[in-house]
């Protein structure tokens, strides 16, 4: 799952938001903050997410000029260490770091110790897309991971127009100022995560996916609404059914909008998955 949190230049964190995240994926925690003055980024990583968390709002109150990122990880590939904990820089190059939240369209090697998104970083990206600092690179490299995967892109290179770029900005959720790859900041409880049966198999429904199931009464109708309310008509990319990717699933499908599984393949809204990893 991961979470991850981004923050324009001026806005502060919340650091309930942040322990809510770090609660499901504490497999290391990072963070990056611009500084425009120094003309730097100042990078920081652990593994315990109350010292990490402390460190970012500490950190940030002194430089509160550039935009800022925050990630807590759920590992998927990789050895759970400093080294596989974002951001990453991209080519090696610290002037520009990414964060990442999904599981990206590429597989390590059998005996590779790094994550999906430490490969994609120091080297696909470098061999494929360049440097990232053209508009066109990045929405080619925006299409390449597909909608359900959210980068942040942080960056003191003279060379992007930006210090800052959201890559599927619109599978996140604005809050406060703050933007977030998914609403684990808002906590988990039973009543906002439910478990469904379907053929046998478990699935996990968030609360607002099935009141929006209920609600929805045909694809004519949900565009409608969407519209009226001055929303963007948005569409599931496995069954094209309305859907509202801040949701976190498609409501006719159930396809997950953070890993791209189906709901019998998709671990992300599972408290007990912590539980099993840990024991």
């Amino acid at each position: 799952m991961c979470l991850l949190s981004y923050f324009p230049a001026g806005v502060m964190p919340d650091a309930d938001a942040l322990h809510n995240g770090a609660i499901f994926n504490d497999d290391g925690h990072g963070y990056a903050i611009v500084d425009p003055i120094g003309n730097r980024i100042i990078v920081d990583r652990g593994m315990v997410a109350r010292d990490m968390i402390k460190s970012f709002v500490e950190t940030r109150r002194r430089f509160p000029d550039g935009p800022a990122l925050f990630h807590s990880r759920l590992a998927t590939d990789g050895w759970v260490n400093l080294l596989n904990t974002h951001p990453f820089p991209v080519g090696g190059d610290p002037r520009t770091v990414l964060a990442h939240n999904g599981i990206m369209p590429l597989r390590p090697a059998k005996h590779d110790p790094r994550s999906d998104t430490r490969i994609v970083a120091e080297e696909f990206i470098p061999k494929a897309f360049g440097t990232l600092r053209r508009r066109r690179a990045r929405l080619a490299f925006e299409r390449w991971i597909q909608p359900w995967n959210k980068v942040v892109i942080l960056t003191v290179d003279h060379r992007f127009r930006d210090h800052a770029f959201i890559l599927n900005e619109e599978g996140g959720i604005w809050d406060d100022g703050a933007w977030y790859s998914n609403d684990m900041y808002q906590g988990w409880s039973p009543s906002k995560y439910r478990y469904a049966w379907d053929d046998g198999d478990l699935a996990v429904t968030s609360a607002r996916a099935l009141e929006s199931r209920a609600a929805v009464l045909g694809p004519t109708d949900a565009l409608f609404d969407q519209a009226r309310r001055g929303k963007p008509a948005q569409r599931c990319w496995n069954c094209q059914n309305p859907a509202d990717y801040t949701l976190g699933e498609c409501p006719t499908c159930g396809m997950c909008f953070d890993c791209g599984e189906k709901p019998d393949r998709c671990l992300c809204y599972v408290p007990s998955r912590r539980l099993d990893r840990q024991g």
